[in-house]
């Protein structure tokens, strides 16, 4: 059954997909000079590849200097996570009244978001919260998808992420069918931790070859997230350097889909809030309800 679109909000989610330079630049100029002419708003922004701004410098002449460019390698900096706080710290550094700014984003697909599928669900379900996450401000996102490093089933999911195109699906709904995806099983080398406090998980992960700084910090992010569930009722331990797992079975349900997306309001993390740390600091936090309680799996590296 097709779910019933949610309220309109503020924020203003758009999708361009093209395949040609020319086409990406008939796409993002229209959206920038619409951002230059947009009053109350400060300059837009064009977050993308260095070849396709060197394309909307020479398009953009004399409007060249009223336009922020930032190559996409240096906003896309880790997980899908990482880029939620750089995106609320840039509006909350530089947007104008209510969120208003003109933001052009080209994730990296021919990076680290498309290199596996586990990622691509990570950054798709980016897509999906960001109309939840920035639904309170009037900023308007047009992100752009190049069909020469996107491939079409990426494609296809990020339509269903933005309320522009005929197949949007509502986020919850949207991020309910990722996460139903079952996690791999532990596999039998993977070890018991019988209190996953701070002391036994920097043991297990540097005796798994973690570098000692890389360890403690791995141990904050497990230690968030223990804080985070409140009840853990398992944990195990897995994998080798550079990349280490920790697993956490606690017995309630998770009943929030932005649980790790919402930035803390202060930078003193609060105990609910220790799912965001961990969030910043793994590569994937996977979560799982099953129906009978929750599964957290981090992995770093």
């Amino acid at each position: 059954m097709p779910s019933t679109p949610p309220a309109p909000t503020p924020f203003d989610h758009r999708m361009a997909v093209y395949g040609a330079d020319d086409e990406f630049v008939a796409a993002a100029l229209p959206f920038l000079v619409e951002g230059l002419g947009a009053l109350g708003e400060p300059p837009p922004v064009a977050i993308a590849a260095p070849d396709k701004l060197d394309l909307l410098r020479d398009a953009l002449g004399g409007d060249t200097k009223s336009v922020t460019f930032v190559p996409h390698t240096e906003w896309y900096t880790g997980s899908a996570a990482n880029a939620v706080a750089q995106g609320a710290g840039y509006l909350a550094a530089h947007a104008g009244p209510g969120g208003r700014i003109h933001l052009l984003m080209e994730p990296v697909w021919n990076g680290r978001a498309g290199r596996s599928a586990r990622e691509t669900t990570e950054w798709i379900r980016y897509e999906a919260l960001a109309n939840l996450l920035f639904a309170p401000l009037a900023t308007t996102a047009l992100c752009a998808y190049d069909t020469r490093t996107a491939g079409a089933a990426i494609i296809e999911a990020a339509r269903r992420a933005h309320p522009d195109t005929a197949v949007y699906e509502d986020p919850v709904r949207l991020t309910a069918e990722l996460d139903s995806v079952p996690l791999p099983l532990p596999p039998a080398t993977a070890e018991p931790l019988r209190q996953p406090d701070p002391e036994a998980v920097r043991r297990a992960a540097a005796a798994r070859g973690l570098a000692p700084a890389d360890a403690e910090l791995f141990t904050e992010a497990v230690t968030a997230a223990v804080i985070w569930l409140g009840s853990v009722t398992g944990a195990l331990m897995w994998g080798e350097a550079p990349a280490c797992v920790c697993e956490l079975r606690a017995p309630h349900r998770l009943d929030d889909p932005l649980a790790g997306f919402v930035p803390p309001p202060v930078p003193e993390l609060e105990p609910g809030q220790g799912l965001w740390f961990t969030r910043q600091v793994c590569a994937y936090v996977d979560v799982r309800d099953d129906g009978t309680g929750t599964t957290v799996r981090l992995q770093y590296g």
